[in-house]
């Protein structure tokens, strides 16, 4: 049975036993993993164009998350996709195709070529094949038809803060070359969101998918110089997830994509009010069914048809009368084996009495026709023969078998010398000297057992002994011997766990040694004629081979039972030691109900390795706090970087000059962008930003009506203002002043650009030329762009 995505989980109640009780728990929250985002064949509308003149912008909100693009006349943008590209031939058609936005997810061979536009992890365009098909696919599904093979329209398009001059270049050669654009202009977002939700001063905080931007922004004039940068967004946080579930579900046998995790991270993270002691009591067993979230991955599950007790009852008489039948014929085999070896013995003892009288050269022919060396020969198999027979009648008459305990034997032959006797006697002397060997084998052996228990009884008595004299010496000795144990349990697992790996240091050592025994060095000496491997010539040589079977284990390792020995030891604890209990023995740590590794990683539940379904589950508990977490502390994943509160307080404190200017931006503190939506985001950066202002600063948080769209609204909106139009970069300034030429919309940017001499006329607007700059200005400027993109510490 292969389960698939769907919205719902059959819950299943289970049980779990509290002080000898059964307590029913609640069901697990189960959400099913979702599919690629392909969302199938979309019509392309062609009246908008119509209706659009040829003042009416094309506005592009270029986003490394979701590219959303329409006309300034819209209320919402009418095309929003990933700016992802697959590309590849069709040998079928014999063609190259291309699979734009969600069309790329389309099935395993489109989503294997997918292309991103953006350099990883950050807004910046890198691949301009993919930004080419990107704009293609804007412009037909928003149905331009220009003339010429122009799209005839001004394209508005929002840039990341601080935007590389060759990205800005590459851009304009773009539009203005391949699309023929009539004119275009750049802006930022999150301005563009702050100037659509009505800001004029204050503090915008901008996370999004890529990064995360503090500016202050003074009556619609942004702080450019005074920008910082957090190298944190949605990307980065779930990259950081996969490598959460990476480590912690090492042989997961599903493939979790970017998008999966993408998906996980804004459905179930949560921003902690206090993420330090949320921390510690994430994994409480108390409330863990609530906060732990299972993902459910597709799987393929081997269904057992169950049988009705009809057909089990008649499978167990078809099973029973099966057993009879054979327990008949092994009987009756058993019977003729037992004739037949009457028989045989019937006629050995027959050959016997036939051999009393005869001459020596008679009883030799007589052996040697039944292949009999000697008559001692002849006398050992019946005796055999006749315990075996014995035996045999026993065991059917169900009689217990008596074992004869060896009587005093006699080797007469072992006291005469070997000149004495002929050939004959010789073998029949050898055959005597094995069998006592044997008998005093067995002699000793039950000697030494006796010595054994002697030992043993006497050790438990000097235990006893010292146990009541000295109890804690005694007690000392016995955790001391349990802390042994356990590290030798601990080694021999590890070690078991380090041979199924082949990058251990355990594997590779084995590898090292079987490379040393296949080694054809050997053989080349043998080929000259020098064979001197003389390997097996000390003992230490035959350890090789119980370090390829079994890694760097001693025989005496080998041989003792650790478990045993510890139940041994914590059975006397248990005894005599009234601050050791069961909960503190091993199988009670080992029980998962007590667990904290198996409540990380499988919640409070019991987990089945024999079931697919939950093999292919991830369980969410400490990593949906611990991902949002990281934009206020940047230290838990790596990051060399001050966290969000740090950032805005050391700007608003230390950034401000005038009391009055860190006023006015603290009466607007503006949250836009999509990794700001986590629950609690807000009134986490509300309580934490006024624990470090002064204790008399006024400040007012608010987040912006859609965080997501507004930043494409607010530049629709000043698309249909005049002050649009001084902004514009045209064709005819392009082919005067080259690629280089820019107009950055940016609110209230003149204020740092009008101290260079630069003409002003748009409130929300700043522009300058590169050949209308002075040199030593033009440093100025990229000096403070570049101060822009630098943390403030």
């Amino acid at each position: 049975m292969t389960i698939t995505s769907s919205r719902y989980v059959e819950p299943v109640l289970t049980t779990e036993v509290t002080n000898g009780q059964k307590s029913s728990k609640p069901p697990p929250r189960t959400w099913y993993a979702i599919e690629p985002p392909f969302k199938g064949y979309q019509p392309t509308p062609s009246e908008a164009y119509a209706q659009s003149v040829a003042e009416t912008a094309i506005v592009i909100d270029n986003g490394s998350s979701l590219v959303r693009a329409g006309w300034s006349f819209d209320t919402i943008p009418r095309i929003s996709f990933p700016a992802d590209v697959a590309r590849y031939r069709d040998r079928k058609y014999n063609r190259t195709v291309s699979y734009v936005g969600y069309n790329a997810y389309a099935d395993a061979t489109t989503r294997g070529q997918i292309r991103n536009a953006f350099e990883p992890g950050t807004s910046i365009v890198g691949n301009w094949d993919v930004m080419e098909g990107v704009l293609d696919n804007i412009f037909v599904n928003l149905g331009v038809e220009g003339e010429n093979g122009g799209i005839g329209r001004p394209v508005l398009m929002t840039e990341p803060v601080a935007n590389l001059g060759y990205s800005r270049k590459t851009m304009n050669e773009l539009l203005f070359e391949c699309y023929h654009a009539p004119s275009l202009v750049y802006g930022i977002d999150s301005l563009f969101s702050y100037k659509f939700n009505k800001g004029n001063s204050g503090l915008i905080i901008s996370s999004s998918h890529s990064s995360t931007h503090v500016i202050p922004v003074l009556n619609s004039k942004p702080i450019m110089s005074s920008v910082s940068r957090l190298n944190w967004g949605g990307s980065q946080g779930a990259e950081y997830l996969l490598k959460l579930l990476r480590l912690k579900y090492p042989s997961f046998p599903s493939k979790v994509t970017d998008y999966q995790a993408q998906h996980v991270v804004r459905e179930h993270c949560y921003v902690s009010q206090s993420f330090d002691k949320e921390m510690r009591g994430f994994l409480d067993w108390t409330g863990l069914e609530s906060r732990d979230h299972i993902i459910q991955y597709p799987f393929t599950e081997h269904v057992v048809v169950e049988k009705s007790e009809e057909e089990l009852a008649r499978i167990a008489e078809r099973k029973r009368e099966g057993g009879k039948r054979l327990q008949e014929q092994a009987a009756k085999m058993r019977l003729e084996k037992l004739v037949q070896k009457e028989q045989e013995l019937e006629y050995y003892k027959d050959l016997q009495q036939r051999l009393v009288g005869q001459t020596k050269k008679e009883t030799k022919r007589l052996l040697d026709e039944d292949e009999f060396r000697d008559e001692a020969q002849l006398d050992k198999i019946i005796k055999d023969m006749e315990k075996s027979v014995r035996k045999a009648r026993n065991k059917d008459l169900g009689v217990p078998d008596v074992v004869e305990e060896e009587e005093g034997v006699n080797f007469p032959l072992l006291d005469i010398a070997d000149e004495e006797l002929d050939e004959a006697g010789l073998r029949q002397k050898r055959h005597q000297r094995l069998l006592k060997s044997g008998v005093e084998a067995r002699a000793r052996a039950k000697v030494e057992k006796e010595q054994e228990r002697a030992r043993v009884a006497e050790e438990e008595r000097l235990d006893d002994e010292r146990r009541i004299k000295d109890l804690d010496g005694w007690l000392e000795d016995r955790r001391v011997a349990r802390t042994a144990l356990l590290q030798k349990i601990k080694d021999r697992d590890r070690q078991k766990a380090d041979l199924g790996n082949r990058k251990s240091l355990a594997s590779q050592m084995r590898m090292k040694t079987l490379a040393n025994l296949a080694s054809d060095a050997p053989g080349r000496k043998r080929r000259r004629g020098g064979d001197d491997d003389n390997f097996g010539a000390n003992d230490e040589d035959w350890g090789v081979y119980r370090t390829v079977a079994m890694g760097e284990q001693s025989e005496d390792e080998e041989e003792e039972d650790l478990d045993a020995e510890m139940k041994n030891v914590e059975a006397q604890l248990l005894k005599y030691d009234p601050g050791f209990n069961e909960r503190n023995t091993m199988a009670a740590q080992m029980d998962w109900t007590t667990s904290l590794m198996h409540a990380f990683r499988r919640g409070p539940w019991p987990f089945d390795p024999e079931s697919q379904q939950e093999i292919h589950q991830l369980h969410l508990n400490v990593e949906r706090i611990r991902v949002p977490e990281v934009v206020f502390q940047p230290a838990i994943a790596g990051l060399d970087q001050a966290g969000i509160i740090d950032i805005a307080a050391d700007m608003v404190n230390h950034g401000m000059g005038k009391p009055q200017d860190r006023n006015n931006i603290l009466r607007d503190v503006f949250l836009t962008g999509g990794n700001t939506l986590f629950a609690g985001f807000d009134d986490r950066l509300n309580e934490e930003l006024r624990a470090v202002l002064p204790i008399d600063a006024a400040m007012h948080l608010r987040q912006a009506n859609d965080p997501l769209l507004d930043a494409w609204r607010g530049a629709a909106q000043w698309s249909r203002e005049p002050t649009f139009r001084q902004a514009l970069v045209t064709r005819q300034d392009y082919d005067e002043k080259g690629s280089d030429y820019m107009k950055l919309a940016a609110i209230g940017a003149r204020e740092h650009m009008a101290s260079m001499g630069a003409d002003w006329h748009a409130p929300i607007t700043s522009r300058t030329t590169l050949q209308d700059v002075p040199a030593k200005k033009l440093h100025q400027s990229a000096n403070a762009i570049f101060r822009s993109v630098i943390i403030k510490l």
